[in-house]
């Protein structure tokens, strides 16, 4: 594909990034729409892969009839048989009427089945068999019936690890994966994070009729560009939107700024910056730098720990079920207490940290190393802040609401 074909592409669907990777996946969806096969899209929660289906069908011999897009892992398991495959009159409590089901008033068109991973393995068989055969049955019905509907799927689940532990068919992960599209995470987009930004701060600025839009100072951009990232463009959206709206004093973003709103440098990098602090050759030293390069030093190492337990709980699958999209857990930062210190004072006693730095950097470790009890605490704003609508406060942790029921359940924490 050229490049004016891909600019084009770009405009049309809202598309801003040239890193090669996002440049391939875009390639490889317009080659896929000519084709009638099936297409799993690949890639962490937050990536944007909801594009990559609408791609393939307003480019496919499809694209004059009808496109759906269904959340698979928001539809409760015992009614997604009847939401995909419809259902007769009576066929369970509360079926006062037939629905014809997504695969039946699809017909001729596409299917877009994100979070394809959670479906239920009895639901699983039922769409093995209408990848195959194109035939289907609806829920209390013994009629078989029969549908043209091209698949895209799209997950952030690992399949080798789910069909191990017997969560996925893995004929049906055959089926659907007649090609792999595999969307970059933001971490490694390089430049194009900084484009993202600017996007977005131009749009919220247009939204909210605000005099002129946020900036990032070139320190800043470089804070963007090495931080993980781990909600992805969402996050980044979120990020860019809070400062919009929050940032009175200044539009211009700098690191201190991004620190507040937990955008740190990697473990590695503070730990530089904190050594360049304390051999600086001022002869002066604040207690707040010190300790702020501290607090973003366990916030990192929290992230880590954050991730390493989760790959410890896709490893004890068969125990208990594992989170299937990463959760960002936020920790409350402890509040700095300015200690002014003279500008006479020797170097060994400036830099001398007091007790209670000690007591406060020691009960910030533990409450970050506490992961249930910060989870537990994320879902109970959340369910506040939304007055326990689920699937909002779902929305809001980035999560499906399946998982949302089961932590709930998990944290006792029903009404």
């Amino acid at each position: 594909m050229d490049a004016k074909e891909l600019q084009a592409v770009k405009s049309r669907y809202g598309i801003v990034g040239n890193c090669e990777a996002l440049n391939h996946a875009l390639d490889i969806a317009l080659q896929m729409a000519r084709t009638e096969m099936s297409v799993l899209i690949t890639g962490e929660s937050g990536v944007g892969k909801e594009v990559l289906p609408r791609i393939i069908h307003d480019h496919s011999v499809r694209r004059q009839k009808k496109y759906f897009a269904i959340n698979c892992g928001s539809i409760p398991e015992g009614t997604i048989d009847s939401e995909l495959f419809g259902h007769e009159k009576g066929a369970f409590t509360g079926a006062i009427g037939e629905h014809e089901g997504y695969f039946g008033v699809a017909n001729g068109g596409t299917l877009f089945l994100d979070e394809v991973g959670e479906l239920p393995l009895s639901t699983q068989a039922r769409l093995l068999r209408v990848l195959e055969t194109g035939e289907y049955i609806r829920v209390g019905s013994n009629q078989v019936r029969q549908t043209d509907v091209r698949i895209v799927a799209a997950t952030n689940v690992n399949f080798r690890t789910a069909i191990r532990d017997g969560k996925f068919r893995e004929d049906l992960f055959f089926r659907l994966a007649g090609t792999n599209i595999k969307m970059p995470p933001l971490r490694e987009r390089g430049e194009d994070i900084i484009l993202l930004f600017k996007k977005f701060a131009m749009e919220i600025a247009r939204k909210y009729q605000m005099p002129d839009y946020i900036t990032l100072s070139p320190e800043a951009a470089e804070v963007m560009k090495r931080y993980k990232w781990p909600g992805n463009i969402r996050q980044l959206k979120n990020v860019t939107e809070q400062m919009s709206i929050l940032l009175r004093d200044t539009r211009v973003v700098t690191p201190e700024i991004l620190s507040e709103y937990e955008v740190w440098p990697t473990t590695e990098e503070t730990g530089i910056a904190l050594r360049e602090a304390q051999t600086s050759g001022t002869g002066a030293h604040s207690y707040q730098t010190e300790r702020q390069m501290l607090f973003q030093m366990i916030n990192a190492l929290h992230q880590e720990i954050a991730e390493l337990r989760k790959q410890v709980e896709r490893g004890a699958a068969h125990h208990h079920e594992v989170e299937p999209e990463y959760t960002p857990v936020h920790v409350e930062a402890v509040p700095v207490t300015h200690a002014p210190v003279a500008n006479h004072a020797p170097l060994h006693e400036a830099v001398r940290p007091q007790a209670d730095d000690f007591a406060q950097a020691e009960e910030y470790v533990e409450e970050s190393l506490s992961i249930d009890d910060q989870e537990k605490r994320l879902i109970q704003k959340a369910l506040e802040r939304s007055h326990g609508r689920r699937k909002k406060a779902a929305e809001e942790l980035h999560i499906s609401e399946r998982t949302l029921y089961r932590k709930i359940k998990e944290y006792g924490l029903e009404e």
